[in-house]
């Protein structure tokens, strides 16, 4: 029995677009950038990525027994917002892949049933399944499987497919015939992301600074967004999916997409959510990840970066909410809208405010106006 073409068939039929296969081994030529990484503090609040390191440069820290790995990716609609004013309409926009439902439960059930079906052909092999999940560098393994290369955005491009995909991994004790073809590098003198990226968190050299990117910031960051970056999220309420969008690897995906609303939605009905309509909301979407406050925080920022006047009404009821992270955004959204309604709303919240940060955003933004 050829294993790998069983695997290959089984995948496909999961709906997996990719699959590819490497031989389990230690990650030495990415062990340098991973630790100095690290040491410069790039992971912010991402301090998991700190635990344990060996165990994600080795997978065989996990299970001894580990021989080959499979990689496999799962694809994702392109985005394609709705042709509105986001600044006129309210509205902010977040990345493609967090529509529906949340991808580690769906992508998750379909790479266990690969497993499944590799234990079936060869009993007693050990295959574990992650997605997103553990101490484990998905686009690294990806790499080395040679589904694509890494592109200036940072992520694993693919020449047929882009960049539009989850990946997932299959470690096991089976001996798998590693993909043959090595890939090559294609982004040429391309250059659109660096130059398109809003915050400069891409950098030359194939580097990214995480701690201004903007998907980290709307979901990684648990505190206070930094007020310089603020005007620079721009509309993204979750993530953000410039350097893809913008991507000529992409383009044929992106030409085929269909408008979809859901990837903008109005901000007031956002920041009006207590816990249990976030929950009810988002419990099943990989939006929960940023927590109710700090799709909230998001939300201010984004309404403030409308500078529509509409929008003092909802950022008003916010200056009450119990979460002062919430509070702290809204004050600066209301400074950065100005006018007699947010002056007074400001003025208002002033004499009752108790939370050190706040209360300064408050007076910044009256001080602004």
């Amino acid at each position: 029995m050829n294993l790998n073409r069983m695997i290959e068939d089984a995948a496909r039929l999961r709906g997996f677009a990719m699959v590819g296969f490497a031989r389990i081994r230690r990650l030495e030529e990415h062990e340098d950038f991973y630790r100095r990484w690290l040491n410069d503090g790039c992971a912010g609040t991402m301090t998991y990525l700190a635990r344990e390191p060996e165990r994600r440069l080795d997978p065989r820290r996990l299970d001894s027994r580990f021989k080959s790995v499979v990689s496999l990716a799962y694809p994702y609609a392109a985005p394609r917002p709705p042709q509105v004013d986001w600044r006129a309409e309210l509205r902010g926009r977040i990345a493609a892949y967090a529509l529906g439902r949340d991808y580690h439960d769906y992508v998750m059930k379909h790479a266990r049933a690969v497993a499944d079906a590799l234990a079936a052909a060869q009993p007693g092999t050990i295959a574990r399944a992650y997605v997103d999940t553990g101490p484990v560098l998905e686009r690294e393994w990806s790499a080395a499987a040679n589904r694509g290369w890494f592109g200036r955005n940072t992520m694993l491009l693919n020449r047929e497919r882009g960049s539009y995909f989850f990946l997932a991994e299959i470690f096991t004790d089976a001996e798998l015939g590693p993909s043959a073809e090595p890939y090559g590098e294609f982004c040429g003198t391309c250059r659109r992301c660096l130059d398109l990226c809003p915050t400069g968190a891409l950098r030359e050299g194939y580097k990214m600074e995480p701690r201004v990117c903007i998907s980290y910031l709307t979901i990684e960051h648990r505190g206070m967004i930094p007020r310089e970056l603020r005007p620079k999220l721009g509309e993204w309420l979750f993530g953000c999916d410039i350097c893809q969008e913008v991507c000529p690897w992409n383009g044929e995906a992106a030409s085929g997409a269909t408008e979809n609303p859901h990837l903008m939605p109005y901000l007031p009905d956002i920041l009006a959510l207590d816990d249990d309509a976030f929950g009810r909301r988002f419990t099943r979407s990989a939006i929960k990840r940023t927590k109710r406050r700090g799709l909230l925080r998001n939300a201010a920022v984004v309404l403030g970066n409308t500078k529509n006047p509409q929008a003092v009404p909802a950022l008003t009821h916010a200056l009450d909410d119990l979460e002062p992270i919430v509070r702290a955004h809204a004050a600066w959204a209301l400074g950065n809208i100005g006018g007699q309604a947010a002056c007074l709303a400001l003025e208002n919240a002033r004499r009752h405010e108790s939370d050190p940060d706040t209360a300064r955003e408050i007076n910044e933004a009256l001080l602004a106006l």
